[in-house]
């Protein structure tokens, strides 16, 4: 019997990335892929250990796929990913419905852990959290087929006091040039027509490999594939947001005028003991460069709210500064105290009432931005990539530059002449607090 394979993913994209290589490999290897969980005989659950609640969700999501040994057709229970990679012991101990366990560094081999599984063996391959994506390895694309996320580093040498990603992911390590034109370019001949750049430290890449920073001459690189029409940026690191890489992205047509930079706090004496770069001043510098060299750009950065020792100042401070910065976009999350992290045993941790507090409270600041900056598109004319039609309502939907994949705002078109997967000229006509709306020009 061939056995039949779902494969689960929790958390972020660059996780995504690494669950279409595995879907990939267990295609190649002859298993069939299925979306239904009741039809699959294995289960891979791709976890995500970054925040407390991540881990919750990752806990609730094995306990539920190991229903269906009951339940349905499931006889092997896999765990990948990051909280593989922290936890396996406790993971093992706990829940003994896990049949298999592969970390960060080791899904390649997520063959062999199939076969040992089903066979009885409940492997445990957790090694180094390195792996090499120099590698050829095949993907299978989970998403929309004109999408795709490529990985250009792994890994993370910032050493964030909150942060636990280099103790799930290790050090930083780009990918040689080769490797990603190699996978754009396959990509690209499968109709991907928008490729998102991510990485833990998307502007520190290549200094290891080349020494000198090289994401500008990558992302250039990457728009020449042909087939390539949009090239998203994500994950910007402040602290290397070079001048160069401000005029790439002004310059190049087909780099999407758009910045996903986080920057975690305003106030200085936080951002000293996040150990984040720069101060206010050099952020609010920066945002002012990006934003008169790069015309019409759409900045997206994510906050932490309730950082240990964070006061009600810090905080109105904080409010202060995003009134003032007015970004596009905004992510806004509540300090997680996590394990082995410096910031875990800082003295003043912020009550978990008050962290939720305040992260509403900015959120509710951000949907009045928002909707103002929305409103400065009215009368514009944007390049839309139609995802989806809505017959009930007789309009597609997709997104310009400005917005990313399922975490950003949508455009509503009306037009006779849109396709799925095409991009087309829009003209648009109202806004509302994360989307617009408008129609096609013919």
């Amino acid at each position: 019997m061939t056995e039949k394979i779902k494969v689960v993913t929790l958390g972020c994209e660059k996780n995504l990335v690494d669950s279409e290589i595995m879907s990939g490999l267990v295609h190649e290897r002859g298993y069939i892929l299925v979306e239904d969980k009741e039809e699959a005989t294995v289960i891979i659950v791709n976890t995500c250990g970054f925040i407390d609640a991540a881990k919750e969700e990752s806990v609730n999501t094995i306990l539920d796929m190991a229903d269906l040994k009951r339940t349905a057709n499931l006889k092997a229970l896999i765990v990948s990913g990051c909280l593989t990679q922290r936890y396996k012991e406790e993971l093992m101990k706990e829940m003994p419905e896990i049949d298999g366990i592969v970390g960060t560094g080791d899904f390649h081999r997520i063959n062999e852990i199939v076969d040992l599984a089903l066979a009885g063996h409940k492997p445990i391959m957790v090694g180094n959290p390195v792996f090499n994506y120099e590698q050829a390895l095949p993907r299978r694309s989970s998403g929309p087929r004109y999408t795709a996320y490529v990985k250009i580093a792994e890994g993370c040498d910032n050493a964030c006091t909150f942060c636990s990603i280099p103790i799930m992911r290790g050090k930083f390590r780009s990918r040689s040039m080769e490797s990603v034109i190699r996978e754009v370019s396959e990509l690209a001949s499968q109709g991907v027509k928008e490729i998102s750049l991510i990485a833990q430290d998307s502007t520190n890449y290549g200094t290891d490999l080349y020494d000198r920073f090289m994401l500008p001459t990558l992302m250039n690189q990457v728009t020449e594939v042909a087939g390539i029409e949009w090239v998203r940026l994500h994950y910007a690191y402040p602290g290397f947001f070079t001048d160069e890489l401000i005029e790439t992205i002004a310059a190049n047509p087909k780099i999407c005028k758009y910045v996903d930079m986080p920057l975690q706090h305003s106030e200085d004496s936080i951002l000293k003991r996040m150990r984040r770069p720069g101060r206010q001043r050099d952020t609010r510098e920066l945002v002012g460069k990006i934003r008169a060299q790069i015309p019409n750009v759409s900045l997206r950065t994510s906050i932490i709210v309730g950082f240990p020792g964070e006061t009600e100042e810090d905080f109105q401070n904080l409010v202060r500064f995003i009134r003032e910065m007015e970004f596009d976009r905004l992510g806004v999350f509540a300090y997680s105290q996590e394990q082995d992290t410096p910031a875990a045993k800082l003295p003043n941790q912020v009550a978990e009432e008050v962290k939720e507090l305040r992260a509403n409270t900015l959120m509710e600041i951000q949907r009045e931005i928002s909707k103002s900056r929305n409103g400065n598109r009215i009368g514009q004319d944007l390049d839309v990539l139609i995802e989806r039609y809505d017959g009930r309502n007789d309009v597609y939907i997709g997104r310009s530059q400005y917005d990313a994949p399922e975490i950003d705002g949508e455009v509503f078109v009306t037009s006779k002449n849109a396709a799925i997967g095409e991009i087309t000229k829009v003209r648009i006509t109202h806004s509302f607090e994360y989307d617009l709306s408008g129609e096609g020009i013919a």
